[in-house]
């Protein structure tokens, strides 16, 4: 159990990394968009999803279930991005699709798992 637990908490520590990186470059466009920042944001927009572009590479594998589990992790940061960035309050709702998300990666990943 302990060698299948280290991978795996290796490979969602990279998901959360690739999540952030993905997220920062979205957000700082956003806020040259809505006027909250200059054009220079664009570049470090531009720096954070050439990371998240790189980051996908080093993913276990480039296949639909890794993406699949990936996008669960990605909710869950979005939600956490929508918190502690945006200052808003997830609802309860928010917190069910995160659960329902992680439990469908759950699913995907350990029903894959080789016996």
């Amino acid at each position: 159990m302990e060698t299948y637990t280290i991978p795996l908490a290796r490979t969602f520590g990279l998901f959360f990394a690739t999540a952030i990186a993905e997220l920062l470059g979205c957000y700082l466009p956003l806020l040259w968009l809505t006027g909250k920042g200059s054009a220079w944001l664009l570049l470090p927009a531009a720096l954070s999803l050439a990371v998240f572009v790189w980051l996908l590479t080093l993913h276990p594998a480039a296949s639909g279930r890794v993406y699949a589990s990936y996008g669960a992790v990605y909710i869950a940061t979005a939600i956490g991005w929508l918190y502690f960035v945006d200052g808003v309050r997830p609802a309860w709702n928010d917190y069910v699709g995160v659960g329902l998300a992680l439990a469908g990666a759950g699913c995907i990943a350990i029903g894959h798992r080789a016996a």
